[in-house]
């Protein structure tokens, strides 16, 4: 195969390049800095394409020759800071999707495999885990993230309607795993509860997967995915007090031990906010973000385990590989060494 991975050096899109380099495809793989993408990514196998989502035909060219669009890259960071983050998030996640797609059939790509969110699925009347056919709900459409990856979603079923490329749908849970060179929101939480500097722990959790796991299982639906269809990726539901624990089983740190009601913390986040909007500084944590992790969301990869043959590895695993990673690269300060 053939390969062309849009946010090469993003936590997904690294970890996706190293797996299709392990089994022997060839990847043009596309960054914003040259510089990082050397530092992250094996030198064998890899072309590096230097472009930018807002600049697409500048690099579309290069899409000529690939089997496969791998389409990780997504306008995310900042997204709960201060100001007004929609008209990037539209050009990018929406706009900038679908004139990708464009570009990439009339370059002759074949295939293409687009990355989305579990965020899109709502949350189910009675509670039980949400699959592929739940629809979003007033959480989905008042987010500014996900309400981009749902609109992208909706173009690209119009996008099918009258073009031949293949396209499928990837929608991973929360992202952890080696390679968080950003770092990651996940991986900035791990970060703090290894320098002890979380001061508490928020109520909530998240549906949580390995990067790596969600590479794998974009490689098989390049391979064995229908068009059109979605596949959750997704390796269950943990609480925010698990997620500690197990970090600091890993690293042999102490967890917070404060806790906070959620209508506490809503307040808190309100006011931070409009700090932030006088400042200029993100908030510690963000309306949105709070809510998001006390909906309680959780969805089922039944679709992809049976259908793509998808595999998760254990938590611990996940978890133990990320710390050792941020550590080795000397993302932590002040923490002890991992046991």
């Amino acid at each position: 195969m053939k390969a062309f991975v849009t946010g090469s050096t993003g936590l997904l899109g690294s970890n996706l390049v190293n797996a299709l380099v392990a089994a022997g495809h060839e990847v043009k793989a596309l960054a914003r800095s040259r510089e990082k993408a050397e530092r992250l990514l094996p030198q064998a196998h890899v072309e590096i394409v230097v472009g930018d989502m807002e600049n697409i035909p500048a690099f579309a060219p290069s899409m000529a020759g690939s089997d496969v669009l791998f389409h990780t890259a997504a306008y995310v960071r900042e997204v709960f800071g201060p100001g007004n983050h929609w008209p990037k998030l539209e050009k990018i996640n929406v706009q900038g999707t679908l004139e990708l797609l464009t570009q990439a059939e009339t370059h002759g790509v074949k295939t293409a495999i687009h990355t989305s969110s579990t965020g899109v699925l709502g949350i189910r009347s009675d509670g039980t885990p949400g699959d592929e056919r739940t629809p979003p709900d007033n959480f989905v459409q008042g987010d500014p993230y996900t309400r981009s990856k749902l609109l992208a979603e909706q173009a690209i079923a119009d996008f099918l309607t009258s073009h031949r490329l293949r396209v499928i749908l990837v929608l991973p849970s929360a992202l952890f795993g080696p390679q968080d060179s950003g770092p990651s929101a996940t991986g900035q939480a791990i970060i703090q509860v290894l320098e002890r500097k979380l001061p508490i722990l928020p109520p909530g959790g998240v549906s949580m997967v390995d990067a790596r796991d969600v590479a794998t299982a974009m490689i098989t639906a390049a391979e064995r995915g229908q068009s059109g269809e979605r596949y959750i990726v997704s390796n269950g539901y943990v609480t925010l007090e698990r997620l500690a624990q197990m970090v600091g089983q890993v690293a042999g740190v102490p967890i917070p031990t404060r806790r906070i009601p959620y209508r506490v913390l809503n307040l808190l986040a309100h006011a931070g906010e409009l700090v932030s909007r006088v400042t200029g500084a993100p908030p510690a944590m963000s309306v949105n973000a709070l809510k998001a992790l006390n909906r309680k969301h959780e969805v089922l990869a039944a679709k992809a385990m049976r259908e793509l043959g998808v595999t998760f590895r254990p938590f611990e695993e996940t978890i133990r590989d990320t710390v050792n990673w941020f550590l080795a690269n000397a993302y932590v300060h002040s923490s002890e060494r991992v046991l």
